[in-house]
Parts: structure tokens; C-alpha cells; sequence
């Protein structure tokens, strides 16, 4: 269990680079300092290969290419079953909540969202560590 906000290691995954920069600077608001980025799936996947017991928390998008965050997710859970993985997604359609929440994602939270939504859920997020 995690002491607090500062000690977590955050992995944002996004292809967009202004919403990864958004991410980091509401993570950076909230206290949380050690934030990790990568463009779309495969390389948050080359990343966890080489870091992956360090990071605490996945924050990612669920459109991406090469690799879309459902993939991401479901690879994760694979290798790391109990990381938290928060889906950030403009998909609110009952397929794509209902394929997330097969593969057990902490948390979804559809785009747009207001900076108290996003702590809201990571807030949730984090309460579960």
C-alpha cells in the first residue's frame, strides 16, 4: 500500500500529445511526481518490459494506433493482474464499457472530462491500493 500521492509511479498512455501533457499536468496538480509517457500501446508495453514492477498506475486512452487501449489492457492484465488501469476513452457505448470491464479496468472516465471528474476517479483509484 502506498503512503501517499507522491510515491506513485504513473504510466500515461496517449497518442495525442496534448492530452498526455493535460494528463501529466493534472497528475503534477494533484502531487503526484513520478509520471512516465508513451504514445500508443506498444510502447507503454516496450516500457513496462523494462519498468513494469515499478509503475503503480496505468492511465490510458482507449483509441490509439498500433496497439488501442483495450489491447494495452488486456496484455497488462496478463503480466500484471492487480496493476490499476484507468481508461480514458470518448467511447461510452455499453460494448466498449462492457469489454473494459471484462478485462477488469479500475476505472473508466469518458473525454471531455473536468479536472475534479478526473481526480474523482483517480481518487477512487488510488482508495483501492
Amino acid at each position: 500500500m502506498l503512503k501517499n500521492k507522491n510515491d506513485l509511479a504513473v504510466l500515461v498512455v496517449d497518442d495525442v500529445v496534448q492530452a498526455r501533457d493535460l494528463t501529466r499536468a493534472l497528475l503534477s496538480h494533484l502531487g503526484v511526481y513520478w509520471v512516465f509517457t508513451a504514445s500508443d500501446g506498444r510502447e507503454a508495453r516496450e516500457f513496462l518490459n523494462r519498468s513494469g514492477a515499478m509503475i503503480d498506475l496505468i492511465i490510458c486512452d482507449w483509441r490509439m494506433p498500433r496497439m488501442s487501449g483495450l489491447e494495452l489492457l488486456i496484455e497488462v492484465r496478463d503480466e500484471y493482474p492487480d496493476m490499476p488501469f484507468m481508461m480514458v476513452t470518448g467511447n461510452s457505448d455499453m460494448e466498449s464499457v462492457s469489454a473494459a470491464a471484462r478485462h477488469d479496468v479500475s476505472a473508466y472516465i469518458r473525454k471531455p472530462y473536468s479536472p475534479q471528474q478526473f481526480k474523482e476517479k483517480l481518487m477512487a483509484v488510488l482508495d483501492k491500493l
